[in-house]
């Protein structure tokens, strides 16, 4: 069985590391599977960085979401703060 172009077995990585380096930026993301099962997965920084990039803020993102309507609804009291005994 023939291994496809974008899958490396861990020996065959360390032995073209540069190849799959190449690949990685060429061809796209390069899977390394270890004893037949997918391990790792090499990809170009331009790709990493396109993947990893932060799109609005966190509040931008729960105000998009359908959750965002149940928040809403959820209101917190408005009380000062209470006295506990310590």
């Amino acid at each position: 069985m023939t291994e496809p172009a974008s899958q490396w077995t861990a020996a065959s990585a360390k032995a073209h590391f540069s190849e799959i380096l190449d690949r990685a930026t060429s061809e796209g993301p390069q899977t390394i599977t270890r004893n037949g099962r997918r391990t790792a997965v090499v990809v170009s920084i331009e790709e990493w960085e396109r993947r990893t990039r932060r799109r609005g803020t966190l509040g931008d993102f729960l105000a998009a979401s359908p959750l965002g309507e149940v928040a809403d609804l959820i209101q917190r009291p408005r009380e000062t703060s209470r006295d506990i005994g310590l």
